[in-house]
């Protein structure tokens, strides 16, 4: 086995790259709002993204640190990138502490009022992928 091929299966193994790391599609046919989508992330009733993430939110406090900054996400990720990050992180990361926003079958330890029920409709979901897509520094 040659060193790049090997490269690719370790990095694949352990979550660094994948060749299906896009969700090209919008959910909804449509593209999001991203004034609504900003909305989602900075709440922490609903999206719940600041108890990880940062970002050039200087009007929330106690942003967390577990997770990438969102600022430039839109210069580091396609839209379909982050759709997928969003639906189902576990198919880029394995490993990530991400919860799918999203995705519904498979899931272990999900209190019986949750089951079958995504965190996000498709629709919130369109609207931070087009609030993130703007984030571009």
């Amino acid at each position: 086995m040659r060193l790049p091929t090997v490269m690719v299966a370790v990095c694949c193994l352990v979550g660094v790259a994948r060749a299906d790391d896009t969700m090209p599609e919008s959910l909804t046919g449509a593209r999001g709002d991203p004034a609504r989508g900003r909305a989602i992330v900075v709440n922490r009733q609903v999206g719940l993204c600041l108890l990880c993430h940062s970002g050039p939110f200087p009007e929330e406090r106690f942003q967390g640190n577990l997770a990438p900054d969102l600022k430039g996400a839109g210069s580091r990720l396609s839209e379909g990138q982050l759709r997928l990050k969003i639906v189902d992180p576990g198919r880029v990361n394995p490993a990530t502490i991400m919860p799918p926003y999203h995705r519904t079958e498979g899931l272990v330890r999900v209190a019986p009022a949750y089951r079958g029920k995504p965190i996000l409709s498709a629709e919130q979901v369109e609207d931070v992928v087009a609030f993130l897509t703007t984030l571009r520094d």
